[in-house]
């Protein structure tokens, strides 16, 4: 089953390590790649982009309207992703808690429907 594996944090929040903790973070982060597309467990994934560069699409009543920034006001925002195809919830939850992304910030995990959402 697959599963989609979301980093949350604060704008800035990476900034705000220290060079120490920076570079930790990024060499945990590459082992923990690694380990899951060795596995085979991996199915791709990105950081984003800042907040700041990003827009909200809403249509109401059949008109668009466009704003500037992420889709919701909150202190934490959607900082990257990646997609596993694992076993379970349960396996798709270790590797959220081996993620060194989980030590500072949060990994949500929800799984993803087949075409006919018959998982759910």
């Amino acid at each position: 089953m697959k599963y989609l594996l979301m980093i949350y944090s604060a704008p800035g929040a990476f900034d705000a390590l220290s060079e120490e903790d920076r570079a930790a973070f990024s060499a945990d982060a590459g082992r923990h790649s690694e380990e899951l597309a060795a596995s085979g467990e991996l199915v791709g994934g990105a950081a984003l982009a800042d907040v700041e560069n990003s827009k909200t699409v809403r249509v109401r009543g059949g008109v668009p309207a466009t704003t500037d920034g992420p889709f919701a006001e909150a202190k934490e925002q959607l900082a990257g992703y990646y997609m596993v195809d694992c076993e379970g919830i349960e396996r798709a939850t270790e590797i959220a808690a081996k993620d060194p992304a989980a030590r500072f910030w949060a990994v949500e995990v929800r799984p993803i429907m087949d075409e006919v959402g018959m998982e759910m």
